[in-house]
């Protein structure tokens, strides 16, 4: 299951990243594998999404949300 699958207010662990270059920039802003993930907010057009992880909220673009792996 990717992270753009997640509706809004579930909860996913981050199992892991299919983008090498874009699983560093993850990784640095506190996504990291076994972390507790929560979409908070989706745009009305579906891209950004506002996820929350390691206690902050994240803004990403649906093409970066798409690049995590849940369990």
């Amino acid at each position: 299951m990717r992270l753009t699958d997640l509706l809004p207010g579930a909860i996913g662990i981050v199992k892991e990243f299919t983008d090498l270059e874009m699983s560093v920039k993850l990784m640095e802003m506190g996504c990291l594998p076994g972390s507790e993930v929560t979409i908070s907010n989706i745009a009305p057009l579906g891209d950004p999404i506002a996820i929350n992880v390691a206690g902050y909220q994240l803004s990403l673009r649906k093409q970066e949300a798409s690049t995590i792996i849940l369990q």
